[in-house]
């Protein structure tokens, strides 16, 4: 039985490696599924051409997408595709993103794969990047792609807050171990469950002096850990492969992925957008930069998609 059926592809025309497609082949070589290769296109020069008729218009349009259907196609005959039916889709459409999430509604894809690019902080506190956006409305997982390969008997990292008794965050915690679970016998790989907890507040330290903040770390790991390995049980999963550790997630998990040399971080993402993402963000996000492997991005299962036809 397949994880996925639909797969969207996203591809890259500035990369020379399409990173997304090599990974979806090898997801379709794994499992069985429908992939779609899609691309946005759109030239900013269109929108000088309004002294033209409709006719010249569209003509022109319609030859920017035909040139780009030729190269999707052109990639779609690498060897490694051969005795796949990769289906090609090419929109006209000056913004990626919801090119992409409008495509995803409108066709019931249940896997978004794209490949990432570095980001600079500074720019990405201001200018969100296209797969940003794509993290924080698209209805479906999103697995971003990049260059650690997938070796039999990897590991996947399940990232949880299991320390949280809020609704959303149990709910989430469940959806992405079921996910790493699932991954994991596709990829023949273990999983790892991973919390990180706040150190102690110096400021608390400093303004109350009878705190103790050996005792009350103490006190909040050995919650953290309790919930964890109670999660674990209930998953049937190994009290050794279970890591709690203290700092932000953004530290955290990228230093656990890579003492683990993990294939994969699967993590949930509440999608914050508007004012709260600008500011605060998505700790997803701050993952993601940080990381040399794969992300799989869950929502929660009663999430909203803001492009979502009403």
């Amino acid at each position: 039985m397949s994880i996925y059926n639909n797969v969207l592809v996203v591809l890259d025309p500035s990369a020379d490696e399409q990173k997304a497609l090599d990974r979806a082949i090898e997801l379709a070589r794994k499992q069985g599924c429908q992939l779609t290769a899609f691309l946005s296109v759109y030239e900013f020069s269109y929108e000088m051409t309004t002294m033209l008729s409709g006719d010249e218009r569209e003509s022109m349009k319609q030859s920017v997408i035909k040139d780009r259907e030729l190269w999707v196609k052109t990639l779609l005959e690498q060897p490694s595709a051969l005795g796949l039916n990769i289906k090609l889709h090419v929109v006209w459409h000056n913004r990626p993103f919801e090119a992409v999430v409008k495509t995803v509604l409108d066709n019931d894809y249940d896997l978004v794969i794209k490949g990432t690019h570095d980001h600079d902080v500074l720019k990405s506190m201001i200018f969100t990047p296209t797969d940003w956006h794509i993290l924080r409305k698209c209805p479906c997982p999103v697995l971003l792609v990049k260059d650690h390969a997938w070796p039999a008997k990897g590991n996947i990292i399940a990232a949880v807050n299991a320390g949280s008794e809020q609704e959303h965050h149990l709910s989430l915690n469940q959806r992405v171990i079921h996910k790493a679970q699932q991954m994991s016998q596709l990829l023949d790989a273990k999983v790892h469950l991973v919390n990180a907890y706040p150190g102690t507040p110096v400021n608390i330290a400093i303004e109350i002096p009878e705190f103790n903040p050996q005792e009350y770390n103490d006190t909040l790991r050995r919650h953290h850990k309790d919930a964890i390995l109670s999660l674990a049980e209930k998953h049937q999963i190994s009290k050794d492969q279970c890591h709690v550790l203290e700092g932000m997630p953004e530290d955290v998990i990228p230093k656990l992925a890579k003492k683990l040399d993990a294939e994969m971080v699967i993590i949930g993402t509440i999608g914050r957008t508007g004012l709260s993402a600008a500011i605060i963000g998505n700790t997803a996000e701050h993952v993601i930069d940080r990381l040399d492997c794969d992300v799989l991005a869950m929502k929660p299962a009663d999430f909203i998609c803001p492009l979502e036809k009403s």
